[in-house]
């Protein structure tokens, strides 16, 4: 991060213009991923690296030439420069991996290494049968996640939730963001952590792919495999007071299959009036509750189930056009959503970026007024995305999306404009 910018958070939208995004582009962790830990590290495949990283710079490049973008292991190294920091994190991510005999092994690392060893992961270094004969070869565990940066942490208005993840694997990396968020000088933030305001509440899980920010007051949050009911209460518990009720519309997601995991899988904002749905979850589901809460300095006042979240995204008056992962074909919708074809990020209002792949996807936006530009036009600078009031940039995702995440997945947005 350049020393003279400072960035104060607030994200008070999906679509208002992007001015910061923390990234993190996939390294060796991915790699140390083999077919006997997938399962483990919440993966169903294992990716090649060479060609998910090739795929990986058309998107933060392109983001690049639209905004600030700041890496977490750059700014995991910046804050690993200050003694207290450095051992406050180890201390927590030891005591959190029990994994107490690295503590001193740790803090003798500078910023660099320590920086690449928290992602990365440390080897077992001694020689033993036991090491030799394990599959899993690691005292503390590579990050295969972290390159999807929205999760474990949401940036909400004013404030940064640090999020407890469902997955105990994943922890480590809501430890690494609040740290950085609250002891990197050049970001201004207030961090609100469950771990840290009720310890003791176990069944608070909250992950950021399930928490979008509609409007200044306004959320839609999922809730299913990764994100509980007791998270959702904590979050209503905890966003800031103002003068009128905020509301927040609770989607119930599937348990299965795993490509349902977040909301964002099933429903994105594009536009400050238009969506990007898989119908079969969002409109045409019969039992997955979609529930509008009513909040007020921290208290619940009104709760009651509506039709969709369309339908009451209308009635708060923020009415949708909706468009249909995978067209209107059954059989495309199922695929392309498997795909992480829901998923987009909006880096402007109208202005998205997705996955290529997701060709029924892709002429759906096309036949609504969305212009169709390749990330590599865009970094070539042969195509100004100023002159494109719709827009959605295309990247190659073959094997990134084999991860199962998408374009929204990999972004963690600190800073938009209003709109």
């Amino acid at each position: 991060m350049n020393t003279d910018t400072k960035i104060k958070v607030c994200v008070e939208s999906e679509v208002g213009e992007l001015e910061g995004v923390i990234l993190h582009r996939p390294g060796s962790e991915v790699e140390k991923m083999t077919p006997q830990t997938a399962q483990r590290a919440l993966y169903s495949d294992i990716l090649n690296l060479s060609v998910a990283v090739k795929e990986y710079d058309q998107f933060a490049g392109v983001l690049g030439k639209v905004t600030k973008v700041f890496y977490v292991k750059d700014l995991l190294r910046d804050i690993m420069h200050d003694s207290d920091t450095k051992k406050m994190l180890i201390d927590k991510i030891t005591d959190t991996c029990h994994t107490p005999r690295l503590r001193g092994f740790l803090l003798e690392q500078e910023p660099t290494q320590l920086a690449d060893m928290l992602i990365e992961g440390v080897p077992f270094q001694e020689l033993s049968l036991t090491n030799y004969l394990s599959n899993y070869r690691f005292k503390l565990d590579p990050l295969h996640n972290f390159f999807f940066t929205r999760d474990a942490s949401s940036t909400v208005f004013k404030n940064v939730f640090i999020n407890k993840m469902a997955a105990p694997v994943r922890m480590r990396e809501s430890l690494i963001m609040e740290a950085i968020f609250n002891h990197h000088p050049n970001i201004i933030s207030y961090t609100r952590n469950p771990s840290v305001i009720e310890p003791e509440n176990e069944h608070i899980t909250i992950e950021g792919g399930d928490v979008l920010v509609a409007r200044n007051d306004l959320l839609l949050i999922g809730t299913g495999m990764r994100t509980t009911p007791q998270g959702i209460d904590f979050l209503a518990k905890t966003i800031e007071s103002r003068e009128t009720p905020r509301h927040i519309i609770v989607q119930e997601l599937p348990s299965s299959p795993e490509s349902f995991i977040h909301l964002d899988m099933v429903f994105t904002l594009l536009d400050t009036d238009t969506c990007m749905v898989y119908e079969p979850v969002i409109t045409r589901s019969s039992h997955l509750r979609t529930i509008h809460l009513e909040v007020y300095n921290g208290k619940i006042i009104n709760l009651t189930e509506e039709e969709n979240i369309p339908q009451v995204l209308n009635k708060l008056g923020m009415p949708m056009k909706i468009l249909y992962c995978g067209g209107r074909n059954p059989q495309t919708q199922e695929r392309e959503q498997w795909h992480s074809g829901a998923n987009f990020f909006a880096f402007a209002p109208g202005k998205i970026i997705g996955y290529a792949r997701n060709t029924n996807t892709i002429k759906e936006l096309n036949d609504n007024g969305f212009d169709v530009v390749p990330a590599k036009d865009v970094m070539r600078g042969t195509v100004n995305l100023d002159d494109h009031k719709k827009v959605v940039v295309t990247i190659e995702g073959s094997e990134l999306s084999r991860g199962g995440g998408g374009a929204r997945c990999m972004t963690m947005p600190i800073k938009r404009k209003d709109i």
